[in-house]
Formats: structure tokens, C-alpha cells, sequence
């Protein structure tokens, strides 16, 4: 009798123990998925905020990249070890850059045109006054512009770059809740 007893009690051990590691292996899975949404995130906030300087530093390549050359640069931004100075190095990398970015805030603009929704056309206005147009604007200027808070600026910012991220980093920019 105890011997069966013993056997229970190991079994009921082992049932526990493996679901406890199963357990804890997700909640793991689940917190390198969340750093690795955070790192886009993040990505594309700095791509955003050295825009201008990526313009400026890729300004005196005259030739057109291929299809290639652009395919190759722009694998870069797709590692976890993107950093603005590793971009700045390469003048045609950056231009691919720039190129890329242009094409997703243009899909970003038709996005927000689209939806008939005035805080999405007014995303896209902020997140183009901030970072991309040649005249640079302040958060309190364009509060001041579109009549609504500074932190109303600074929202709009977060719920754009969150829909950028996706744009430019495909479905690993998305963040399921």
C-alpha cells in the first residue's frame, strides 16, 4: 500500500513540476516577445526623431539603388542591433533608409486619409511636422495649431508610431493585448 501511495504521490510531483516549467517557459516566451516589440518601437521612434540627418547625410548620392542594394541595406533594420551611428556609416544604407521611410509615411498618409477619421489625418500632420517636413515644429506649436494639448501632441506621436512600427517592421511591429 504504501508503495502505490509512493508511486502517486511521484506522479502527482512529476504532473506539477512539468506544468510549473510550462508555465514559467511562457511567461518567459511572452517577456522576449514584449522586449522585442519595445526594441521596434523604439526603432522606429529613433528612426523618426534622426530623419532629417539621415536626409541630410545620404544627400549626395546621385545614383539610383536597385532593388537589391535597397533589399540588403534595409535587412539591417530588421536585427536587434540597430543603431543610428551603424546607419549613418553607409551613405547609400541610409539612403535606402530614407527611401523606405518615405514609402511608409506615404502608406501611413493614405492610411489616415482614408479612415475619415480627423485624429488619424492629425497623426499623421503631427508625426510630419515633428520629424519629417524641412520646417521642424514644436509639440506646443502644433498644439497650438490643431487647438488641442500638448499632451494631446505627444499621444498622437505614441498611437502613430505604434501603427509606423507595424508599417515598417511587419507583424512583429504588432502588440497583441
Amino acid at each position: 500500500m504504501n508503495q502505490k501511495l509512493l508511486e502517486q504521490v511521484a506522479k502527482i510531483s512529476a504532473e506539477t513540476a512539468v506544468q510549473a516549467a510550462m508555465e514559467y517557459l511562457e511567461k518567459e516566451k511572452q517577456k522576449q516577445q514584449k522586449v522585442k516589440r519595445d526594441w521596434r518601437l523604439r526603432n522606429t521612434k529613433l528612426l523618426l526623431k534622426n530623419y532629417r540627418s539621415f536626409v541630410a547625410h545620404s544627400a549626395e548620392v546621385k545614383e539610383e539603388l536597385t532593388a537589391l542594394q535597397r533589399a540588403e541595406a534595409l535587412e539591417e533594420i530588421y536585427t536587434e542591433d540597430l543603431a543610428v551611428e551603424a546607419i549613418k556609416r553607409s551613405k547609400k544604407r541610409t539612403l535606402a533608409m530614407v527611401q523606405f521611410m518615405q514609402r511608409m509615411m506615404g502608406v501611413y498618409k493614405a492610411m489616415c486619409e482614408s479612415s475619415g477619421q480627423p485624429e488619424d489625418l492629425r497623426r499623421y500632420h503631427v508625426i510630419h511636422a515633428m520629424y519629417i517636413s524641412d520646417e521642424k515644429l514644436t509639440a506646443e506649436q502644433l498644439a497650438e495649431f490643431h487647438k488641442i494639448e500638448v499632451r494631446t501632441v505627444y499621444n498622437d506621436i505614441k498611437n502613430a508610431c505604434k501603427t509606423l512600427s507595424v508599417l515598417i517592421f511587419g507583424v512583429d511591429g504588432i502588440r497583441f493585448e
